[in-house]
């Protein structure tokens, strides 16, 4: 080979290898996609998120104690051109997160989005006297969501029904989103409690009841026995706002037990005695509300990340991804 030619080659060989560590330093080699990506031009930042707004932090922080409230019950979410935001069933059903309607306290009750269910917090801790006007968190309720997760007729909830020992007797609940383990377990604290304060037991037995298929009284509204994820402890003439004074009410806040209160709520069900419109001896299957309610943010506070509060636990960041998703487009 002559000198000139040999010259050149080399050449053309530095020249090639040149380009190629150029592409790697700079572009970086995907080694899945055994592709080169283009490199950002110098200097340039790396783009990042927009901050989520208040009303954004406080939708994606709703989506999270729903995902987390009904694991393996939600499978996405979804949000559309328009801004609509869907919680998408396990079955393809999509459910709105927030309608956009404004609407009255008795227009939530009958017609609820997701957004207006978990709108009220639930206080955590004692409670040392009724509430005030249309503070009932629990009572307004997204009957979509429901018949998704424990049956959407009479004939679907009771196939999904479990016979649950309560420490007297066996009562009927709904299996399905852990709702009999929870109300089981939550009886084998109660159990424990009236051993050791045997006074406990009046405010507990005989139960008033679990599974019945009918509405609240005065309305045409399901009640969520209906769904067989309710239990009425013993009752008293003072439980309920339609037959008892604000002063009756009152005096049975007082003298009910706050640590039966806590074993139920340890384990997923909220008390209808924090409701202004009193249900003292009704507890309900509600884990959602019990998730935001103890990592709770005040409405319009901003917190970064938006899920700060939570434990970053595989399942925890697993949601955070998909509402991250939704809200990027992905």
């Amino acid at each position: 080979m002559g000198k000139p030619l040999y010259l050149g080659l080399l050449a053309v060989l530095l020249v090639a290898a040149a380009v190629g560590a150029a592409l790697l330093f700079f572009g970086g080699f995907d080694r899945d996609a055994g592709a080169v990506h283009t490199a950002a031009p110098m200097g340039t930042a790396k783009p990042t998120p927009a901050a989520d707004s208040p009303a954004d932090i406080a939708a994606k922080r709703d989506l999270l104690a729903l995902m987390m409230a009904y694991q393996g019950q939600i499978a996405g979410v979804e949000k559309g051109d328009d801004g609509i935001v869907c919680v998408v069933m396990l079955s393809g059903k999509r459910i709105v997160y927030d309608d956009g309607r404004e609407k009255t306290f008795e227009q939530k009750l009958a017609d609820a989005d997701l957004q207006d269910m978990m709108e009220q917090e639930y206080p955590l801790g004692d409670v040392d006297g009724v509430r005030e006007g249309n503070l009932d968190p629990g009572r307004i309720r997204s009957y979509a969501l429901f018949e998704e997760v424990y049956g959407g007729t009479e004939k679907a909830v009771r196939a999904n029904l479990k016979s649950v020992a309560l420490g007297r007797g066996h009562c009927l609940f709904n299996a399905n989103n852990g709702a009999a383990a929870q109300l089981k377990k939550a009886f084998k604290e109660i159990s424990a409690l009236i051993d050791n304060e045997p006074g406990v037991s009046g405010f507990v037995y005989p139960l008033g009841g679990t599974f019945n298929y009918r509405v609240i009284a005065g309305t045409d509204r399901l009640s969520p026995h209906a769904f067989g994820i309710a239990i009425d402890l013993k009752s008293d003439p003072r439980d309920y706002w339609r037959w008892a004074t604000r002063e009756q009410g009152q005096g049975r806040l007082t003298e009910y037990p706050p640590d039966l209160v806590r074993a139920l709520e340890d384990n997923g069900f909220i008390w209808g005695g924090k409701w202004a419109h009193f249900d003292i001896l009704h507890f309900e299957y509600r884990p959602e509300l019990l998730l935001k309610a103890r990592h709770f943010v005040a409405p319009g506070e901003t917190v970064s990340p938006w899920y700060a509060g939570y434990p970053e636990t595989a399942d925890v960041m697993e949601a955070v991804a998909v509402i991250d998703g939704a809200w990027e487009g992905r």
